[in-house]
């Protein structure tokens, strides 16, 4: 017989509701506490706009422990992604190694007596009369911008290139106080440890001749007898490329030397001793930013100086009337436009000494 309240027909088997289905669930105190809603006690509701329930807290996580996983999240996703850009196999290739300079030294042997006599005298009859003095006599061409460099791009190319031939042919403490640090930092670094051994070893094959790099002259035998240098050439500048430019530079510097010591019999008379350069350098991008160079190639004339002296420490000028023990197969003039002549001696053109 149904109880007061159930339905005529009895509760249906199977639907919620029944006694048996709830009958396993316990709601014990751990169980209500663990609830992330409460209801408020009977007194607690006759409060004025009191709700009728409550959060308990302690459940799930803060908001701030929420926005920190994001974070998180985020920076390891961008870490991955920077890591995995700088693992691509398309990155730009690692800059280029500097080559070793090759050097070309030819020595001008005179074919009479050295002309001497007073700079001012010495310069005013010789090729080098209408040459400029110092860095003025190394001018920079018209600068245009080329197909992968901006002008100022160019500027500073052919600025370092100038720099370079200033500390190594015109400044007097590189040439006769062997002094090497304004040449030297103008250099790439992975020419350092060639150009180091130029200067302490020098060698005659044609990578660790001194006079490749500078002009110098040995203090001792040797001292300028004017401060001022004669000087007058060219500088070209191409692109090597699309990472790269090309600087050719073609200069003669005419100094006026004399003994270094007063005594003995060498005369105390000045002469002209004339240096024809041409350098090939290449300045990269990097190379741009740091106000440096490579150099290349480069190949001297220099005379009058004896076929058989060993000019590979320093350039070993003959003084006022000194003579040559030997004689250059070929006639060669270091005031000649064009390429020079490569031989391993030449001999110094009449024309290239001061007149009588």
């Amino acid at each position: 017989m149904a109880r007061r309240g159930d339905p005529p027909e009895g509760t249906p088997e199977g639907l919620p509701g029944g006694e048996d289905e709830y009958r396993s669930v316990v709601f014990d105190e751990s169980f209500v506490r663990a609830a992330r809603v409460q209801e408020f006690s009977a007194e607690e509701r006759m409060g004025e706009h009191a709700p009728a329930v409550r959060s308990v807290p302690g459940g799930g996580r803060s908001p701030s422990k929420q926005i920190l996983l994001l974070v998180l999240v985020v920076a390891v996703a961008f870490g991955t992604a920077v890591y995995l850009g700088i693992r691509q196999p398309h990155q730009p290739p690692a800059a280029r190694p500097a080559e070793q300079l090759r050097i070309t030294l030819v020595p001008l042997a005179p074919q009479g007596p050295v002309p001497g006599g007073t700079p001012t005298e010495l310069f005013a009859h010789s090729p080098a009369a209408q040459y400029r003095s110092g860095a003025a006599g190394i001018t920079l061409p018209a600068v245009r911008r080329t197909a992968h460099f901006t002008e100022g791009q160019v500027l500073i190319a052919l600025a370092t290139a100038k720099d370079y031939l200033v500390e190594s042919s015109l400044d007097p403490d590189v040439l006769t106080g062997g002094v090497v640090r304004p040449v030297r930092a103008l250099l790439h670094p992975d020419q350092l440890a060639q150009f180091d051994r130029s200067m302490a070893a020098p060698t005659a094959d044609g990578r660790h001749v001194a006079a490749g790099w500078l002009v110098r002259f040995d203090p001792s035998k040797v001292a300028l007898a004017d401060p001022t240098v004669r000087v007058e050439g060219t500088l070209l500048v191409t692109e090597a490329g699309a990472d790269a430019l090309e600087v050719t530079s073609d200069h003669t510097f005419v100094y006026a030397l004399r003994s270094a010591s007063t005594a003995g019999p060498v005369s105390d008379e000045a002469s002209l001793f004339t240096v024809r350069r041409e350098m090939r350098f290449r300045v990269d991008r990097d190379d741009l930013r740091h106000h440096r160079l490579e150099v290349q190639a480069s190949a001297v004339q220099a005379g009058p100086q004896d076929c058989a002296s060993d000019a590979t420490g320093t350039l070993q000028p003959l003084l006022a009337s000194r003579r040559s023990g030997t004689d250059g197969p070929a006639v060669t003039d270091p005031y000649a436009p064009g390429p020079a002549v490569a031989a391993l001696c030449g001999a110094l053109s009449p024309e290239a000494q001061p007149s009588p």
